[in-house]
């Protein structure tokens, strides 16, 4: 495989000296073989050559300008390599060929590259008064881009850009230099008051459109308390099929750990094949074929559309729609897609249909494998086809409510990009009022009757807090915060997509081992221990009580053993909760009625406050859980 690195010199010394230690530990972590490349910008852009290993030397590109992808090729003497029994240019006795000047095997280039690095400073353009550093990200991903194309076309690489402010200068820029313009905010993208936006975006979409027909993936490791321009950049990302790490630091672990885990390799228990090679695949696509009973509609996730038709193509389509076949240009094995299906027309209406009808779908899955071989893997499904859509009983005992959660979260999630959150929302009740009035059990225009089987009994649960949720709830969060979590749910797993959504609350008391408990205000108690899973922050809460104790060091004394092992169970559990996630949590230690107890009250259901001994209450404006099922009810059974 190939690495290239797009190194942002605009931040500060700190951040430099972090992020270098960072990349020259990653150097010791990567097989021998993989391909690395290094590319620096600030003011300008410069592509280091690591097969000159006298002196450092490097092709310095303007930053305030596109530069075309065949002049790229031009400036850096780029060639491809002329096929077997075909006429083309020699080369020439004393320049090393192309990969070996830009791209060198890890075992070959360690020390002139940790030397480059070692040697990296900060950019050395001044920043005036009230002004941002000169920042061309947008050319410093063009040229990257055009590079590999040259080099690699067709073949599994990545771009990780390791950036730590916002573009200021060139295409896809985000913001002018003054720090008298401020960074666009949620209010200013609904008001239209963006006027870089809608460029910045087309830059970068334009960017991953090559790198998804070259086969390449692009990476964003961005480590800044303020905004990087992860809004106008998501197409690169979720196009691609790349990963993306938000920081506020590039010491924080956050950052560190999570880079660490990209390259994470196979156990020695894996498939003999895979033992010692790195878990991520590239070049990956997906097709889905399915009978004729049922059509495709779109897929949902780091993928793009490869425009294939075929009859298992729907005409409505939802996502990445209008084929049967997608680009995945970078997979890991927590890689989801989401797929969208829809029925047709002509078999709803086919209700006298034979009752031993069986419907088929088949996945055909390609990529390049670590080790640079191609697999193929082939996976096909069948079942029973209910063709009478009136018998509820049968479709309803196959109703998979937590699937069915995380597939609603992502088609919201979507719409947010073309609709207003009002809309998505009344969309969402809409579809939830339909659901319940049509498998719930209930005599009309009477609540009280109102029940839902088991298979589900929390559903309307999961919508609550979807609902509530950062990802439609964009309050007191940057757009680039938005965009990320976003971003982060459309990947992940159904398992980490719920925790997502719904938060895991564990309770830890002197009464007995942990314990799951609601998800609500009344769940706080003076004498217990919260821990808080909300994917990405993984919160330590103490009571009033527990935080008095620990604070007179009763812990520390010989008699009050139990206290320090009630301490510590939490901090263990958190541990394994963060062991094997990506990117790596926050962790938050925090004590009742402290400033940092806001990211578990931020989650928790408004119930009641204060009641139950909690001594604790929550000032919104948002409807309870009890308030919104009983809204539920009453709407479901008018039918």
């Amino acid at each position: 495989p190939i690495f290239l690195f797009v190194v942002d010199t605009s931040i500060t010394e700190e951040e430099l000296d972090e992020l270098k230690d960072s990349l020259q530990e990653t150097l010791t972590i990567l097989p021998e073989s993989a391909l690395v490349g290094l590319v620096t910008f600030g003011t300008m852009v410069q592509v280091h050559e690591l097969g000159f290993a006298e002196c450092p030397r490097s092709y310095v590109f303007r930053g305030n300008k596109d530069v075309p992808a065949d002049k790229i090729s031009h400036l850096l003497g780029l060639r491809k390599p002329a096929a077997p029994g075909q006429p083309g240019q020699p080369q020439a006795r004393n320049e090393p060929p192309v990969t070996g000047r830009f791209l060198l095997p890890v075992s070959e280039c360690n020390m002139v590259l940790d030397s480059i690095l070692e040697d990296l400073t900060r950019d050395p353009w001044p920043v005036g008064q009230e002004q941002r550093p000169q920042r061309c990200t947008g050319v410093a991903l063009s040229v990257a881009v055009g590079m590999l194309e040259k080099i690699s076309n067709r073949r599994g690489a990545r771009i990780m850009l390791f950036t730590g402010g916002a573009p200021t200068i060139g295409p896809g820029a985000i913001c002018g230099r003054s720090l008298k313009e401020n960074l666009r905010s949620h209010t200013d993208i609904q008001k239209g008051n963006i006027p870089h936006f809608k460029e910045a975006e087309k830059h970068y979409q334009q960017l991953s459109a090559r790198c998804v027909a070259s086969y390449h993936v692009i990476d964003i490791f961005a480590s800044s308390l303020d905004q990087i321009g992860l809004l106008e950049m998501k197409s690169c990302v979720d196009l691609t099929g790349g990963l993306v790490v938000l920081a506020d630091s590039f010491g924080q672990s956050v950052f560190k750990e999570s880079l660490r885990r990209v390259f994470s390799r196979h156990a020695v228990d894996a498939l003999p094949n895979d033992v010692g090679h790195l878990t991520m695949a590239f070049a990956g696509t997906l097709e889905c074929i399915t009978s004729r009973e049922y059509r495709v509609r779109g897929a949902i996730g780091p993928c793009s559309s490869l425009n294939k038709k075929s009859p298992s193509v729907s005409d409505n389509p939802l996502g990445q729609g209008g084929t049967y076949a997608w680009r995945m240009g970078g997979l890991t094995p927590a890689t989801t897609i989401a797929l969208y299906f829809e029925v047709v027309q002509a078999e709803k209406k086919e209700a006298s249909a034979p009752s031993n009808k069986r419907r088929h779908l088949q996945l055909i899955t390609q990529y390049q494998h670590s080790s640079g071989r191609y697999r193929m893997r082939v996976t096909t499904v069948g079942g029973e086809w209910q063709s009478d859509p009136n018998n509820v009983q049968c479709i309803g005992r196959s109703f998979d409510q937590e699937c069915a959660a995380v597939l609603m979260a992502r088609a919201a999630v979507h719409r947010t990009d073309t609709e207003e959150t009002t809309d998505i929302l009344r969309w969402l009740d809409r579809s939830l009022i339909r659901l319940c009035g049509k498998f719930a059990e209930y005599r009309k225009d009477d609540p009280t009757s109102f029940q839902l089987s088991p298979e589900f009994s929390i559903y309307p649960q999961f919508m609550f807090h979807l609902r509530r949720s950062h990802f439609l709830q964009v309050f007191n969060s940057s757009p680039d915060e938005s965009a990320y979590r976003r971003m982060i749910l459309v990947r992940e797993n159904t398992t980490n997509s719920l925790v997502m959504i719904q938060p895991a609350l564990l309770s830890y008391s002197f009464h007995g081992p942990p314990e799951p408990v609601l998800l609500d205000v009344s769940s706080i108690q003076q004498n217990t221990i919260l821990l808080l899973d909300t994917f990405f922050n993984v919160v330590v809460f103490h009571g009033e009580t527990i935080s008095s104790w620990r604070d007179q060091g009763y812990q520390d004394q010989p008699d009050h053993e139990n206290f320090r092992n009630l301490l510590q169970a939490p901090k263990d559990d958190a541990q394994i909760t963060m062991e094997n996630r990506f990117p790596v949590p926050r962790y938050i230690v925090c004590d009742q009625h402290k400033s940092q107890s806001r990211f578990l009250l931020a989650v928790l259901n408004p119930s009641s406050g204060g009641s139950n001994g909690s001594n604790q209450q929550i000032f919104t404006d948002d409807v309870s859980l009890k308030v919104f099922m009983e809204h539920l009810m009453k709407l479901s059974v008018q039918g």
